[in-house]
């Protein structure tokens, strides 16, 4: 059987590569790392995670718990390595990234039937089976291909990435542990908070907005920030309440110490197994870094902070999905390119992890001879992959998984849950995992 090439070891090249090696097909994967390193990236291990080391929430009847539940169905290796890497993190699935890298690693090397390739391929293949998962950071000659190929321009946006520092420098009279609401999955207080009263908040909040930021490297009417990713400095210039009723929210915490809450707050989440490294909680920025060391130590309790890492900036590129791609993230002008991951137009790791999962199986579908079929509509999956293929082409930008996109209840069962939406919720998920069941990627006539 020919190989299916795929190109990107990230979270949803390596999801990709070893659900084709799971039905029996065999794939060359393309990494470019270390031959070529990215702005964002520090090893050259597989599936790295440049960004949060979180995978969101693994509270029942909520769409990202959903979306893990349907890939958990469907076998995914790297939801299931993110289990084993997992570190505390109240009801969120955080992992040590550098456990859940080294997991996925020794899977992919270890598959017979994956071949790697350390090196940067330029251009798409003209033949075979090909999945396009090579993610935010594109290298600038595939993009221009993918670009001539896919017959429109670039599109970019900016994400960021959180500062992490080191736990011992964290100055613990002033902060306190606690998990938002006091939840947590083993009940236990996973997040530090660094309280704020009023006047220090103002402080803060004037130096954030004063400091120098990183000249861009493109032209500011070309920047387009995703909403669920904005800089924190971006947030403060939007408002003096903004960070409060955001990344720097206190509703449902309280000092332990005096039962009170404070007026902002920064959580801080563990980074890895050791405990040693902590990341600040929405704190991605473009600040330079003499100046992030300066205003993040204005932090109640982060005054000696010793930074493992800065927060950078760095670019985004997507392609315009819906103006390009069927439900099956099959290129319509070529359908045996397929695209998954953050290219193909969604934005969070599990999302990435879902369309690698979604391409490798409907490339194993197409190497065989079948016609790939889309999730049902019902699913999270099938809600995912008919925003990418179905949004409006003229503004589109990159989605996470919310019950928005899934299709709504019936009009007599929403009227009957209308005051519950708890309720409403759990029918959403009971729905979406019963459609699941019996689902098969391409057609068993075939």
């Amino acid at each position: 059987m020919v190989p299916v090439h795929v190109i990107g070891g990230g979270l949803a090249g390596s999801e990709a590569a070893l659900q084709l090696a799971h039905a029996g097909v065999p794939s060359i994967l393309y990494e470019m790392r270390p031959i070529r390193q990215t702005p964002a990236h520090q090893t050259d291990r597989f599936a790295e995670l440049v960004c949060s080391n979180s995978l969101k929430s693994e509270q029942e009847n909520t769409a990202p718990w959903l979306l893990k539940q349907e890939l958990r169905h469907l076998g995914s290796f790297l939801i299931d390595a993110a289990w084993r890497a997992r570190v505390p993190a109240g009801h969120a699935l955080t992992v040590d990234r550098v456990v859940f890298a080294e997991e996925v690693s020794r899977e992919v090397k270890a598959n017979p039937l994956i071949e790697i390739r350390r090196e940067e391929v330029e251009r798409v293949p003209d033949e075979g089976i090909v999945i396009v998962a090579t993610g935010p950071l594109t290298s600038d000659a595939l993009a221009a291909d993918i670009a001539r190929i896919t017959g429109s321009e670039r599109l970019f946006f900016y994400d960021a990435i959180s500062p992490i520092v080191e736990a011992e420098s964290i100055d613990m009279s002033i902060a306190f542990r606690a998990s938002r609401y006091g939840k947590s999955m083993d009940n236990s207080d996973d997040y530090i908070n660094c309280p704020f009263d009023k006047d220090q908040y103002e402080r803060f909040l004037d130096a954030l907005i004063g400091a120098t930021s990183v000249p861009s490297h493109i032209s500011e009417d070309s920047a387009c920030y995703f909403e669920s990713c904005l800089p924190i400095e971006e947030l403060a210039r939007r408002g003096r309440e903004t960070l409060r009723f955001g990344p720097m929210k206190p509703m449902g915490l309280a000092d332990p110490r005096d039962g009170r809450r404070p007026w902002a707050v920064v959580q801080l989440r563990q980074e890895n197994l050791r405990a040693d490294s902590y990341n600040l909680v929405g704190f991605q920025n473009h600040m330079r870094f003499p100046e992030q060391a300066r205003v993040f130590r204005m932090i109640p309790g982060l005054e000696r902070a010793e930074f493992v890492r800065y927060g950078q900036i760095h670019r985004n590129t997507y392609i315009n999905a819906p103006a390009l791609l069927e439900p099956t993230l099959q290129l319509r002008s070529r359908p045996t390119v397929l695209f998954a991951g953050q290219i193909s137009g969604v934005e969070g790791y599990v999302e990435s992890i879902a369309t690698g999962l979604l391409a490798g199986r409907h490339a194993a579908g197409l190497a065989s001879g079948c016609a790939p079929v889309a999730p049902p509509r019902e699913t999270a999956l099938g809600s995912l992959s008919a925003y990418i293929s179905g949004a409006s082409a003229s503004d589109y930008q990159p989605a996470n998984i919310t019950f928005d996109l899934l299709p709504k209840l019936d009009d007599e069962l929403r009227r009957r849950l209308r005051h519950d939406k708890q309720a409403r919720h759990a029918e959403v998920c009971r729905r979406a995992l019963a459609a699941l069941e019996g689902y098969r990627f391409a057609d068993a006539t075939c």
